[in-house]
């Protein structure tokens, strides 16, 4: 038998041949129903893939509101700008126009380098936030793979001066700080979008379809005052300066209504230049922070004696020899005055009295009087990060800590609340709510002491300012003042700093029908600590600028006159 024969019979079985055909036919089968179902289907995947390939989808930013003050001014707006982007893969970039771009982009060559070729994105931001025609330098370049995205940045006409009421955004315009951050939803818009398509050979066309129409935001008119928060700003600035201070705050409000016509705060910081910022600058103090008020609750602890029916404005109280003993501890008058009517515990801020006058009181009226007061609570003005303060539950209180408490100790406050409460005595007993933003109408209050009370304390307040009184230097010609002072310790790790203060002061005019409330806190004044002699000066400049600048007529008699710097004081206890 010969090889070719032999070779002939080695075949393959029949069925290892049929197996071979059906596996090939089942393939085959596979492929056509996979390619029926992409085709006709699910052409959506193959769409997909294809538009991951030819076209992106880049998002179009919307213009941010305008934040203006109560008049319609601008405090805050959005001005275009440019972002440089690019899509590294499509980049031709030679030397010299490397070297070009780098200079217009303030950046270095090995910069630029890094950005299109330190990672695998196909979309990366060469430099954000480049004005209009720096801008339109880079694309006279005519570098294939790069291109511009409009953007916003925001802009603050007033700089520091409103800083912590507005805050500011980042850099992609979303709020951070103050009310850019509140009300981040109403001034954001809704961004929308575009289709980029690339051309066959991989370059991208700036024939953009729109794929969805940005939202624009919404303006948002506040509550503030631009000339009188510029003059708040001004005279807490020269007292902080003259006194060489730590901080210091300043709230104005309208007396009518609850609106915040002015808020200011040192240390600031320039929100069109944040290149070096600190968070004791940003904070602002007014809102966020809470200190010891002082005497400035002198005026809630007697408004609580005379609701009580205990007590009458004429009521006396005796306060030699100038201190009186609780326990182990003393509560001192700054000096003995003797025997006082529950007004003059006003006027000459006696702490004796002030204590004398809370331990005939129940712990539990006492706090409750304050509780209604908004004390231990935020004071929902609508700012972020605002101090609920501290008001400690009354069954925890001892003898000494509900007296100590009668004048301010052992209770924190933020200015902000220590100025609405106060809108108690401005508006015959009820509590204003506050707001931040421009009212259409005054809001209702809320009734915490009867208008015979509030008018009793508020005559009380006006004593306060007279020769006699510790605050003569809050006076303001042509208008009756009504206020009170506050000086306290301030409170460190646990004990109280011997050496440093906090001096304020909180008042209302004209007193004949208050339509303004102003409150001023100095922080550590050097030298002088009394809120007489510290605050009130800044209270009486603000109040009085602000007053002429609404046109409130004057109800003071023209002999009220301003009083020598010479004159004396009556300094109240620490």
């Amino acid at each position: 038998m010969s090889l070719a024969t032999t070779t002939l019979r080695v075949r393959l079985p029949l069925w290892r041949a049929w197996v071979v055909v059906v596996l090939l036919l089942l393939w085959f089968i596979a492929l056509l129903v996979r390619g029926l179902y992409l085709q006709i289907l699910n052409n959506d995947f193959l769409r997909q893939k294809g538009d991951a390939r030819y076209s992106r989808v880049i998002e179009l930013s919307a213009h941010r509101g305008m934040i203006t003050d109560r008049q319609g001014e601008p405090l805050a707006i959005s001005t275009p700008v440019e972002s440089v982007w690019a899509s590294p893969q499509d980049v031709e970039l030679t030397a010299d126009k490397s070297r070009s771009l780098a200079k217009l982009l303030d950046l270095k060559p090995a910069e630029i380098e890094h950005h299109l070729h330190g990672s695998q994105k196909e979309f990366v931001y060469l430099k954000r936030g480049l004005p209009p025609e720096q801008a339109a330098k880079v694309m006279d370049l005519g570098i294939p793979g790069i291109f511009l995205q409009r953007g916003y940045r925001r802009y603050y006409p007033a700089g520091d001066v409103m800083a912590h009421v507005l805050g500011f955004t980042d850099v992609d315009d979303n709020g951070q700080e103050g009310m850019e951050l509140t009300y981040q939803n109403w001034l954001a818009g809704k961004t929308g979008s575009r289709r980029v398509i690339k051309d066959r050979v991989g370059h991208i066309i700036e024939d953009i379809a729109s794929v969805k129409t940005p939202q624009e935001g919404r303006n948002l008119a506040l509550s503030i005052d631009r000339s009188i928060q510029y003059l708040a700003f001004r005279e807490l600035k020269s007292a902080v300066e003259t006194h060489h201070a730590k901080a210091g705050a300043i709230v104005v409000l309208d007396a009518k209504t609850g609106e915040i016509l002015a808020m200011a705060n040192l240390p600031t910081y320039n929100p069109n230049n944040r290149v070096k910022l600190n968070r004791n600058s940003t904070r602002n103090r007014s809102i966020t922070d809470s200190f010891e008020p002082g005497s400035t609750m002198k005026p809630f602890t007697i408004s609580a004696a005379l609701e009580s029916g205990k007590f009458k404005p004429g009521s006396m109280i005796e306060t030699a020899p100038g201190y009186f003993s609780i326990g182990p501890a003393t509560v001192h008058d700054a000096h003995p005055e003797g025997l006082l009517s529950v007004a003059q515990v006003i006027q000459k801020s006696s702490n004796v009295g002030a204590a004398k006058i809370a331990l005939t009181m129940q712990p539990e009226y006492m706090w409750d009087t304050f509780n209604h007061m908004g004390f231990g609570q935020v004071p929902h003005s609508g700012f972020p990060g605002e101090a609920s303060g501290r008001l400690r539950p009354y069954k925890t209180w001892r003898p000494i800590e509900q007296a100590t408490m009668a004048y301010g100790h052992g209770i924190s406050v933020s200015l902000l609340q220590l100025a609405r409460a106060y809108t108690v005595f401005a508006d015959n007993g009820e509590l204003k709510p506050l707001s931040m933003l421009k009212l259409d109408e005054a809001p209702a209050g809320e009734r915490v002491f009867s208008p015979e009370t509030a008018q009793a304390v508020r005559s009380m307040l006006e004593m306060v300012v007279e020769p006699g009184g510790t605050a003569p230097r809050a006076r303001i010609v042509g208008y009756r003042v009504a206020g009170k002072t506050g000086t306290a310790h301030k409170e460190e790790n646990g004990a109280y700093a011997k050496d440093k203060y906090v001096a304020s002061f909180v008042g209302l005019a004209p007193a004949s029908d208050p339509r303004l409330i102003v409150a001023v806190m100095i922080d550590e004044p050097e030298g002088q600590y009394y809120g007489g002699l510290v605050a009130a000066p800044v209270f009486s400049n603000v109040m009085g600028g602000a007053l002429r600048m609404l046109s409130v007529p004057p109800d003071a008699p023209t002999t009220n006159t301003l009083l020598p710097d010479d004159e004396p004081v009556v300094k109240e206890g620490v």
